[in-house]
């Protein structure tokens, strides 16, 4: 699933090609990727709108519109944006296709079919409901330290509650895990003032070395110009079970915590 590198990236690298241009038209090859309105109203509703910018909260996509509220997209599992033009054939499991006035296109490619589209107001509930943005300045120790407080389940899988801090997926909190050498069973709430300085540290750092990769092509993400990203090469423990740890060379585990496949280095992370 793409995480808050990958969605920052495709935001990035959206806005200056679709910014103040203005909706043409939406086809929908699939009318399950609209979860509200109704697929015909979405398509009316967007239809005339112009972009006046592309913002991110956690993994969603935020398209905010001329005439008020949002398009808001969540890839999920397999979804990406591409960009084209309308004499081109989309790609193949192209979902929907919003057209702009210049003739070119942003096609919502998904094999899986888990991502959504959908119509919602500034304040949306769902993207309220979501916790603080990790990159961003008022997310500090003593805020990474309350937010943990309140649960005494893994890290890991509190690290990947969106609810708890937005953006963060599996990949990224197992690298940030092995950073600051904390074990993803150790409970969320027991870490030493220490442990939460460490992993503080080890979130930005690795998020912002993500940003800076483009993005972790380890499965279906891709870019808008349908380049990949190489994040996924400077990653030192996930998805490489059975790899030497790049640290102390002890071969790499796989856990699964609450359904999650979590990846780490029994020595190091303790």
């Amino acid at each position: 699933m793409p995480e808050l590198p990958e969605v920052e990236t495709i935001r990035s690298e959206l806005a200056p090609a679709v910014t103040g241009r203005c909706i043409s038209g939406v086809t929908l090859n699939w009318e399950g990727m609209v979860a509200a309105p109704s697929p015909q109203e979405f398509i009316t509703r967007l239809k005339g709108q112009c972009i006046k910018g592309i913002g991110r909260r956690g993994k969603y996509l935020l398209f905010y519109l001329s005439g008020g509220g949002l398009l808001i997209i969540h890839l999920k599992m397999s979804g990406a944006l591409l960009l084209g033009r309308d004499t081109e054939l989309p790609p193949g499991y192209t979902r929907a296709i919003i057209h702009l006035d210049n003739g070119s296109r942003i096609s919502f490619r998904d094999p899986r079919k888990f991502g959504r589209m959908r119509l919602a107001a500034e304040g949306d509930a769902v993207i309220s409901a979501l916790g603080p943005e990790p990159l961003e300045e008022g997310f500090t120790v003593s805020v990474l330290k309350e937010r943990l407080a309140r649960h005494k389940g893994p890290i890991k899988a509190v690290l990947i509650d969106q609810s708890v801090i937005a953006g963060i997926g599996n990949m990224y909190a197992d690298e940030a895990l092995f950073a600051a050498r904390i074990h993803p069973l150790m409970s969320a709430n027991g870490l030493s003032d220490a442990g939460l300085k460490r992993l503080h540290h080890a979130i930005r750092e690795v998020l912002v070395a993500a940003i800076g990769a483009k993005g972790a092509s380890v499965n279906t993400y891709i870019r808008p110009g349908g380049q990949k990203g190489s994040a996924h090469q400077e990653f030192k423990v996930a998805h490489r079970r059975g790899e030497k740890c790049p640290v102390c060379g002890t071969p790499l585990e796989r856990l699964v915590i609450r359904g999650r496949g979590s990846y780490l280095c029994p020595r190091c992370q303790v």
